[in-house]
């Protein structure tokens, strides 16, 4: 590894690195915000209470084709989700995306598929008592889930969506195969263009550490903010 190169490298790309990692951020959060509002959306879903209404057959097919496509994107690779939707959308249905809207949709519709499961189980977490006393109070199923348990859920999985946005972070690369303009398409074009495929990718994982790094102080520090005073001073009663 030469110094001299690395230098070289940073002084003359460092607009279209910065550029790369912005398209990399930007495609990781919003894949990631949008994704966990479909798991919010397929979890409350899936824990709605069966009765004998109606409207349960209906439930029922709903549910089963959220889980055919928690299935499809949990179990496919999403190198092979971004060509299905950027080359097979188009194909099959005439729909010619953007390559950055093929990005983050692949992103968003993987990212919802994980938050599915993590939703639910943040959601079987809660006590059945706070449902018993929402009901008690004349609380409907959507009130109780809007005002008691999602609540509690938001906080419960926010250390498992930071990981998920860590994980979509690095996971953009493979967004290179549609011609994602990303850090990781970036770093292959300018290694190539120099021969310099060592000196190139290094400084592309230090970028991916700085930004991942980063992302996760910030998801410290915000469950930090949420958890509130850790201790508080006992004042006497005269």
């Amino acid at each position: 590894m030469s110094l001299d190169w690395i230098i070289s490298i940073v002084e003359n790309n460092w607009h279209l690195l910065l550029r790369a990692m912005g398209i990399t951020l930007l495609i990781a959060l919003i894949g990631t915000v949008i994704g966990a509002l479909i798991g919010f959306v397929i979890g409350i879903i899936d824990t709605i209470p069966k009765t004998k209404s109606p409207k349960q057959v209906l439930l029922k097919v709903v549910r089963f084709i959220l889980a055919c496509y928690v299935e499809f994107f949990r179990g496919t690779p999403m190198m092979v989700q971004a060509m299905v939707v950027y080359y097979g959308l188009d194909m099959a249905l005439g729909i010619d995306l953007n390559i950055l809207t093929a990005g983050i949709l692949v992103v968003s519709l993987n990212t919802g598929a994980y938050m599915a499961e993590i939703v639910r189980g943040g959601i079987v977490s809660i006590d059945k008592g706070q449902y018993e006393a929402a009901q008690a109070i004349g609380m409907s199923h959507v009130q109780t889930m809007m005002h008691v348990v999602l609540p509690q859920v938001g906080r419960n999985i926010l250390p498992a969506t930071g990981n998920q946005l860590i994980m979509n972070i690095k996971d953009t690369a493979v967004l290179s195969v549609i011609g994602v303009n990303e850090l990781f398409f970036q770093t292959k074009s300018i290694a190539g263009a120099n021969f310099r495929y060592f000196e190139a990718f290094f400084i592309a994982s230090i970028l991916y550490l700085v930004m991942t790094f980063t992302a996760t102080r910030i998801l410290r520090w915000m469950e930090r903010r949420l958890d509130g005073p850790q201790a508080f001073e006992k004042k006497e009663v005269a």
